[in-house]
């Protein structure tokens, strides 16, 4: 991603309600059916009324299943010992030996995982059947940046190549942070991660003989072409170069600031501001700015690199951003990471399509927690998604409000390790080969990696450490979709940004017809 600035567990016995999920498979199919009435009244009348998108799937607070008075454990008062930092000002580069390398957790009850978590299952089918070996791993030791090794509850960095920025850095940082949070938890594992924008592992490049010998590579984000793993992006824990705070302190500064302005007192514009050179289509949204001849109801600014790197972006603090009633997402090189951004804004997101996904945001449906816009027709889908917001602000704001709460509470950083946690484990066990340190690796702590730093790499380190172990389990994986199940889910997706789509075409077809008319009247008086 370019700089922008808008930018049960362990033998553990837990608590999961499985009817739940064989009744979401039902809401799913009852849902496709139903969208097609719904939309077939809704298209006809100008107000967005759409019950049907808020049924795809519960909310992070109703999927989160409440424990009965059975199965929760009581309540008991304790205070937590923290391990701070320690960084020695003689010998910087040491572990520290105290801090647990296992911890029980009194708290058995493990709440479920939310929606999205289900797609770690299909992120891994490719190996589900064979399993890796250590010659598939081997394979990409020149693609990725580096190996990550899991060993009797300790981590190993084996790095091969510089990346970009602290992109790295901050990505060690939040698994040594997983470690701290679920000591003794992670099985022992080796997997080899990729820093790039693109997924680099081409489903092209592995049919036919070659289909039993996929390398498995972590990635910042996923395509349909790739079969690259997706896995929580180095922004979570801070991005010091672009002065993006760790994501609960910034999460925390874009609800304050967003709760001081009344979504009705804000701009009734759209609104987006980043690097607009990172590709054809961020370059084409700049069209889409107010001309002498039409106003498209965006406000979009070319970001001054120059100046901002110059000044620490300290114009480009991402909740002063949050100042008008809708926003647009849209991608750069690849996937960014400013959706999150975007969606915690409690604007109404304009979501143009994008073709990346990164580990939440195929959790997200259309018309619930944003508006679909067409890539080719961005300008006149911005237009009439503002008119109708403007026209019809309770409907607008509500699907702000719930893009808000889905990052708010199902990506909350609980969850993003969680979502780590789960990943890890499903993928160890798949591995055909002993874990092994190898020759040069560096073990990885928080002192090791916090300690040679300063400025904002060692203060955002410092924000986002986790002083203590958990207290509670990691979330309760759901099971995989059964086929049926994943294809009425998409199908419904598809189904309501096609419906969206379809009412747009025909706003504008019409439009041009009363323009024609209006023409043709001035023209012949």
């Amino acid at each position: 991603m370019e700089e922008e600035s808008s930018h049960g567990c362990c033998g553990t016995k837990t608590w999961r309600p499985l009817k739940t999920w064989a009744s979401a498979t039902v809401f799913i199919l009852f849902t496709v059916v139903l969208l097609s009435g719904v939309f077939l009244s809704w298209i006809d009348i100008p107000t967005f009324t759409f019950p049907g998108a808020s049924i795809f799937k519960p909310t992070a607070n109703e999927r989160s299943a409440q424990p009965s008075p059975k199965t929760e454990s009581p309540k008991t008062e304790s205070l937590k010992t923290e391990f701070p930092l320690k960084c020695n000002a003689t010998v910087k580069r040491t572990c520290p030996l105290d801090y647990p390398l296992k911890h029980e957790t009194k708290n058995l009850y493990a709440e479920v995982c939310p929606e999205y978590f289900r797609w770690i299952h299909e992120d891994l089918r490719p190996w589900k059947a064979a399993g890796i070996t250590r010659e598939m791993l081997e394979s990409i030791k020149s693609t990725a940046h580096f190996r990550i090794v899991v060993h009797k509850g300790k981590v190993y960095l084996d790095k091969f190549r510089p990346a970009y920025q602290t992109r790295e850095e901050f990505t060690f940082w939040g698994i040594v942070q997983l470690l701290r949070m679920y000591p003794g938890k992670l099985p022992d594992l080796e997997l080899m991660f990729q820093c790039e924008d693109r997924p680099a592992i081409k489903k092209q490049d592995y049919q036919g003989s070659k289909a039993t010998k996929i390398p498995p590579l972590f990635h910042y984000c996923g395509h349909h072409t790739a079969f690259d793993i997706p896995f929580p992006d180095w922004s979570f824990w801070g991005w010091p170069e672009v002065n993006i705070k760790p994501w609960e302190r910034t999460l925390s500064a874009i609800k304050e600031k967003a709760a001081m302005m009344p979504w009705k007192d804000r701009e009734p514009y759209a609104y987006w501001k980043g690097n607009p050179t990172t590709s054809p289509s961020r370059a084409d949204l700049l069209k889409c700015n107010d001309t002498e001849k039409i106003d498209w109801k965006a406000r979009l600014y070319d970001q001054d690199w120059g100046r901002e790197m110059a000044e620490g972006f300290k114009h480009s603090n991402l909740e002063d951003q949050c100042t008008h009633r809708y926003n647009i997402y849209i991608e750069g090189i690849a996937w960014s990471v400013s959706q999150k951004y975007v969606l915690a804004c409690d604007a109404m997101t304009l979501l143009i399509k994008p073709e990346y996904y990164d580990i939440f945001s195929r959790g997200l449906i259309p018309m619930e927690h944003y508006w679909p816009i067409r890539p080719h027709n961005k300008c006149r889908d911005i237009k009439l998604a503002v008119e109708w917001g403007n026209k019809h602000p309770t409907q607008a704001q509500s699907i702000g409000e719930k893009g808000t709460r889905f990052v708010a509470e199902s990506v909350r950083m609980k969850y993003v390790y969680d979502y780590m946690f789960h990943l890890l484990s499903e993928y160890a066990r798949l591995l055909k080969f002993e874990t092994k340190v190898p020759p040069g690796a560096v073990e990885l702590c928080s002192e090791m990696m916090a300690c040679p730093f300063d400025g904002s790499i060692r203060k955002f380190m410092e924000e986002s450490m986790e002083m203590s172990p958990g207290d509670s389990l990691p979330c309760s994986l759901p099971p995989p979709y059964e086929p049926h199940e994943l294809k009425a889910f998409l199908k419904g997706k598809e189904e309501v940004t096609r419906r969206v789509e379809t009412w747009e075409a025909r706003h504008w077809k019409n439009f041009k017809k009363r323009s024609s008319s209006w023409w043709s009247r001035i023209f012949h008086h």
